[in-house]
């Protein structure tokens, strides 16, 4: 089981780059990451059991609160032991909306796995064939969780039979598009399959989870599962609650996780040629080829914090060496170079204070001003390449012109706009020439609207005028089919 640990007993277990799991949840919007992330962090200690599924922790915002939407990406690291050994996971919880498919962009930069989660109802949708291309492109390792189970049963009332064809159909969909985007050595032996206990399924919201593994051992079948979801609904309730005791989900889950997930030590070698163009044979490339701790710093920002406290608090994934505080470094995109000030764990809204995070984790630094999503932190005086560009699903197409409703506001216009997009690079802010106007563009109006909001959160006030969409698709080339009349 796993079980809080104490930052010490965390940091121990970031040493040893067998054991660790660096992973996300990736789903469509709604299909349920956020309430499994809270079981897995409650089964940890860190949350309680009765509020699990409805604390959203990793949610730590309150406007995610109250949409039940993310909208940032959040880590948190936990312990799980699996097969009498301890495993540390570094878990991500990503956005679902499209508006926010750039903050899954970045959080898959710093993993090696992917928990794709799909609503047993729905079946997967166009964000989960988005989430899925874009973990493959990184060379992310996928597992599934059929999530929403109760539904089938409660509101389709479908018999074994019938749920496990609805389970295949699922599986059908998501290996096809395995098969599309994985890499060629991979398009077979990454295909998700119910007989390896690659695939999990259950309810989040009901707290209970299985594979094939976990039915043999716990002997549960679908029939026992839809007798728990039939009768009265005081005696339903207390059915349901004895199969989150029986089958608890994040047990499937977290073993899932440390048993068919790769290490940073078999993971890296992998993605080091899609995500570095560096000479894999250089001092630098091998220390990323065997996560060397003590080898020259190679560190990739994939979230950018920007703190009232701390300054601007970087979170990425180190690759190579080990950031430390004081050690001087080099940003190798803007050609600069400064001193870490502090290094932290990230811990969904905490940061806990460490002395050194080393390579195969993700980690925190503050203390470089300069830092921007995407940049590459190695070694002052070492020379070394910078990581791949990320290759975002979509450019920002969404304008509108803003300003503050009062011009004494400008100086906190300049200050919160600057903040914005060095948190989220895929929000857009230039000044129109012509016309004096300041226009931001987001990647709909979702994402504008929640960037509005952050400003009034800010304290500033400001207008904004009607959305524009600045692009549209039309016809690339000419028609060269048969003709088609009518």
């Amino acid at each position: 089981m796993a079980r809080y640990r104490q930052t010490e007993e965390i940091v121990k277990l970031m040493n040893d780059p067998t054991m660790i799991r660096n992973t996300s949840i990736i789903a469509h919007v709604d299909h349920g990451k956020t309430t499994l992330s809270d079981s897995l962090l409650a089964h940890a200690g860190i949350i309680s059991t009765q509020t699990a599924g409805q604390k959203l922790f990793l949610d730590s915002w309150d406007l995610e609160q109250k949409r039940q939407m993310t909208v940032f990406a959040s880590n948190v690291s936990l312990v799980h032991t699996f097969n009498n050994k301890d495993y540390l996971i570094n878990l991500i919880d990503t956005p679902g909306h499209i508006d926010f498919s750039g903050a899954v962009t970045r959080s898959l930069r710093a993993v090696d796995g992917a928990l794709v989660v799909v609503d047993a109802v729905e079946g997967p949708m166009t964000q989960t064939e988005t989430v899925l291309m874009q973990a493959l492109r990184e060379r992310v390792k996928p597992l599934l969780f059929i999530n929403k189970v109760d539904r089938l049963i409660k509101e389709i009332k479908l018999t074994p039979a019938e749920i496990q064809k609805k389970f295949a159909k699922i599986l059908l969909r998501v290996n096809s598009l395995i098969e599309k985007y994985a890499p060629p050595e991979h398009k077979q032996d990454w295909q998700v399959k119910i007989e390896d206990s690659r695939v999990a399924f259950g309810s989040a919201l009901h707290k209970w989870g299985l594979n094939l593994d976990h039915m043999k051992l716990k002997k549960i079948s679908f029939q026992d599962i839809i007798d728990a979801y039939t009768g009265e609904a005081a005696d339903v309730g207390r059915k349901v609650d004895e199969l989150s005791k029986k089958a608890p989900l994040p047990e499937p889950i977290l073993d899932m996780f440390c048993q068919h997930l790769p290490s940073p030590l078999v993971a890296q070698p992998f993605r080091q040629p899609q995500i570095w163009p560096g000479d894999i044979n250089s001092v630098v490339g091998q220390g990323m080829a065997k996560v060397d701790p003590n080898a020259p710093l190679l560190m990739c920002i994939s979230t950018i914090e920007v703190d009232p406290h701390s300054g601007t608090v970087a979170i990425g994934r180190i690759f190579s060496g080990a950031i430390t505080k004081g050690r001087e470094v080099q940003l190798i995109s803007a050609n600069q170079k400064g001193v870490i000030q502090q290094v932290f764990m990230s811990m969904a809204t905490d940061r806990v204070f460490v002395d050194r995070v080393p390579a195969g984790n993700i980690g925190a630094i503050s203390g470089l001003p300069a830092l921007h999503v995407g940049e590459t932190v190695g070694d002052a005086g070492v020379e070394t390449h910078s990581f791949e560009g990320l290759q975002y699903v979509s450019d920002p197409v969404v304008t509108v012109a803003v300003e503050p409703e009062d011009v004494k506001d400008l100086p906190l216009f300049d200050k919160v706009m600057h903040k914005l997009t060095t948190e989220d690079p895929n929000l857009h802010f230039t000044m129109n020439k012509e016309s004096g106007e300041f226009l931001l563009s987001g990647m709909g109006e979702l994402h504008l609207e929640i960037t509005a909001y952050r400003m009034q959160e800010a304290g500033l006030k400001v207008k904004l005028s009607k959305p524009i969409v600045i692009f549209r698709e039309t016809i690339s080339h000419d028609y060269k089919g048969p003709a088609v009349m009518g």
